[in-house]
C-alpha cells in the first residue's frame, strides 16, 4: 500500500464537523435514537468505528451521534449528482469494492493525521449479523495500530423491508458502541497470516457485541440517552 505521506488531498476535517450537526438532527430530531457506550470513543487520536450494515440511512446515523467527526467510507457508487457532492463536501471516503485500495490509503492518511473513520466491514447492507467481512478493516487496524471500536446499529431497517428502506418520522433507532479492540502483528508471523488473524479477531469482536446488543435489546434491557 502507499504510505500516507504520498496520499494527496485528504479530505478536509471541516467537512465532518458541519455534516455531523445534519447527521444529528436526522439521528435525534427526525429519528428517535438511543445511544449507549459513547465513553468507549477515545476523545482524541486515531481510531476505527466499525459497524454492521444493515440500512440505507446507517452511515447518516453513525455521522450523527458519534461523538467526534468522522469520515465515513460509502460505496463510490453514491459518489454522484447532489449526493455526491454534499458526500465529497462532509469529508466521507468513496470506495471502489472491487479493491477498495485507494479508500484504504486515504483512510489510513486520515487515522495517521489523528481523525475518526467509520466502516463497514461488510461491505454492503446485510442482515447485519456479520456474518462477513472483508479485510480492509484489518489492513486498517494493523497499518494504522489505531483501536477498533466495535459499533452496533439496530432498526435502521426492520425484518422484512428493502435494503432502501427509510424508517419513519420518530422510529426507535439503537446505537451501541463496545470496548475498544486493538489487534498487532505477531513476531514471526508472515504479514498473510497476520492480517488473516486480525481479520478473524475482529470479526469475532465485531459479531459478538452485535449479536449480545440485539439480545439486549429484545429483551428490554438496553439504556443509554
Amino acid at each position: 500500500m502507499t504510505e500516507a505521506r504520498r496520499t494527496p488531498d485528504l479530505p478536509s476535517p471541516r467537512g465532518p464537523r458541519w455534516s455531523r450537526q445534519v447527521g444529528r438532527a436526522l439521528a435525534r430530531g427526525l429519528w428517535a435514537t438511543r445511544v449507549v457506550g459513547a465513553e468507549h470513543l477515545p476523545t482524541d487520536g486515531p481510531v476505527i468505528v466499525a459497524g454492521n450494515h444493515t440500512g440505507v440511512v446507517d452511515g447518516p446515523v453513525l455521522l450523527g451521534i458519534t461523538p467526534r467527526p468522522l469520515h465515513i467510507l460509502v460505496k463510490d457508487e453514491m459518489f454522484t449528482g447532489p449526493v455526491g457532492w454534499v458526500l465529497r463536501h462532509a469529508g466521507q471516503v468513496p470506495v471502489d469494492r472491487g479493491t477498495g485500495r485507494a479508500a484504504l490509503t486515504t483512510a489510513l492518511g486520515l487515522l495517521r493525521r489523528g481523525d475518526a473513520v467509520g466502516i463497514f466491514p461488510e461491505g454492503t447492507r446485510g442482515t447485519g449479523s456479520v456474518d462477513a467481512t472483508r479485510g480492509g478493516l484489518a489492513w486498517l487496524a494493523l497499518e494504522s495500530g489505531a483501536p477498533v471500536v466495535p459499533t452496533a446499529i439496530l432498526g435502521t431497517r426492520p425484518t422484512g423491508r428493502g435494503k432502501n428502506h427509510v424508517p419513519a418520522p420518530r422510529a426507535r433507532l439503537h446505537v451501541e458502541y463496545g470496548a475498544p479492540v486493538t489487534v498487532a502483528r505477531t513476531p514471526g508471523v508472515s504479514g498473510r497470516q497476520a492480517l488473516a488473524d486480525a481479520a478473524a479477531a475482529l470479526h469475532d469482536a465485531l459479531a459478538a457485541h452485535v449479536a449480545a446488543v440485539a439480545r439486549s435489546a429484545a429483551d428490554g434491557r438496553t439504556t443509554g440517552s
